[in-house]
């Protein structure tokens, strides 16, 4: 340090100021070098407090270009899973009727070894009526793929979440099924012109009357079905630890019957109906789940309702959703 110091210093300077105060130029020297090193030091400093915020702000701006690729990259792959599952099968190979040209087997005079078409006969009457249905049939196959293409495109265009029509209820009415101690019956305003009946197993040690009047999460485009004598028309949403350990979904408090509950990464419409035969919901069922936080997800993507907020489980984390 003594080195760097006296380089800031030229000799003539020391012995300039040892020559007027012979006493104290020692010490004004020593206060001048150590003025001169933080004066350095404090530069290198802020030098390296402006380089630090660069690095900050170019990894923010890499940060940025990064989220913006992966958002593209999965936008891409998500096209493509949808390009391949639209896809129409191709058409069945069809073995075209043999329409052979009668040939002479005999050879010809000059000994070719190519043989010679003859006259054709007339068509018969027979043969027109059959090309004909041939044609036709061939026609209507080709106008019916089509329409079979877009039934089979509205039947399954993906196979997530955003296929589930989820919304906000309130439940206006509860009671004890009366063939069934172990299921209930509420009436649930879902924001329509007339409430749902909605048949669900909530456990023989909940309290019917504390649900009256809350807000739940229903399942809405479920087959409706007939559970021991009482129509069900949706599905209620629970959080269960166990069989003996559940609780109802819960949406944000200020949401409203009707509210639909959707999920940023899976934009789209739901079915009007889940058809039965490709079980979407149970097939969907186990990536729905309640998080560390009790925060309600769809591998990792939160139940939300727009502008409102999310949706919780009362109590419970780590557990399933049925």
């Amino acid at each position: 340090m003594e080195k760097k110091t006296d380089e800031l210093f030229h000799p003539s300077l020391a012995a300039a100021l040892m020559k007027l105060d012979p006493e104290d130029g020692e010490q004004i020297m020593e206060y001048l070098k150590t003025h001169a090193l933080l004066t350095r030091e404090k530069a290198l400093l802020q030098a390296s407090v402006r380089d630090q915020k660069k690095l900050l702000v170019e990894n923010g701006k890499l940060k940025k270009d990064i989220e913006q690729l992966r958002a593209q990259l999965s936008e891409k792959q998500r096209r493509r899973t949808a390009k391949t599952l639209l896809a129409p099968a191709p058409p069945p190979t069809q073995r075209s009727p043999a329409h052979g040209t009668p040939v002479n087997q005999t050879p010809s005079p000059a000994g070719a070894t190519a043989a010679v078409p003859t006259e054709p006969p007339p068509p018969s009457s027979s043969s027109l009526n059959q090309r004909e249905r041939q044609s036709r049939r061939r026609r209507g196959e080709r106008k019916a793929r089509p329409t079979s293409d877009s039934l089979s495109l509205g039947a399954e265009p993906r196979l997530d979440v955003s296929r589930l029509d989820l919304r906000v209820g309130r439940i206006l009415s509860v009671r004890r099924h009366p063939l069934a101690e172990a299921l209930s019956v509420q009436e649930v305003d879902v924001g329509e012109g007339a409430p749902r009946t909605v048949v669900s197993k909530l456990g023989g040690g909940a309290n019917l009357e504390e649900l009256q009047g809350g807000i739940v999460v229903l399942l809405c485009n479920v087959k409706a079905c007939k559970l021991r004598g009482v129509v069900s028309q949706a599905r209620l949403l629970r959080c269960a630890a166990s069989d003996d350990r559940t609780e109802l979904l819960t949406p944000p408090t200020s949401s409203a019957p009707g509210d639909r509950v959707t999920f940023l990464n899976y934009p789209g419409d739901p079915d009007r109906e889940l058809p039965s035969k490709q079980k979407v919901w149970e097939l969907l069922q186990p990536d729905l789940q309640v998080d560390c936080r009790g925060v309600a997800n769809y591998k990792g993507c939160g139940f939300e309702v727009k502008g409102k907020g999310l949706c919780r489980a009362p109590s419970l984390t780590n557990c399933t959703i049925r």
